[in-house]
């Protein structure tokens, strides 16, 4: 009932940036909380950056002062700008979304298809 769309990984040279984009569509009364994983060969998921509806922001510490994450409440969406991207950035990288459907109120939770960053020169 709830659909994302990613946009904006492909490959790009150490210290380079990148912006990722993630749209929401469906039956959404609100969204509470919008994120980014990545997920590396071999690897577990881990979050990347978080952001609730408040504007709240939460980082992993290897991204700090190099990844922004911002949303448009009025798009449901969300973007991550990466800068100074270096190459152990380079994962797939899956949008998250929850919040709560417009029929009954009930919540939800939904993952992106996911987009390849790779950082490589």
């Amino acid at each position: 009932q709830v659909q994302l769309v990613e946009s904006g990984g492909g490959l790009v040279q150490p210290g380079g940036s990148l912006r990722l984009s993630c749209a929401a569509s469906g039956s959404i009364f609100t969204i509470n909380v919008m994120g980014w994983y990545r997920q590396a060969p071999g690897a577990q998921r881990e979050l990347v950056a978080a952001i609730t509806s408040g504007g709240s922001t939460n980082y992993q510490a290897s991204v700090k002062g190099r990844f922004t994450i911002s949303r448009d409440n009025a798009k449901n969406t969300v973007y991550l700008q990466m800068n100074s991207l270096k190459p152990e950035d380079t994962a797939a990288y899956y949008c998250y979304v929850e919040g709560l459907l417009s029929n009954a109120y009930s919540k939800f939770e939904s993952w992106g298809q996911g987009t390849q960053v790779t950082v490589s020169s």
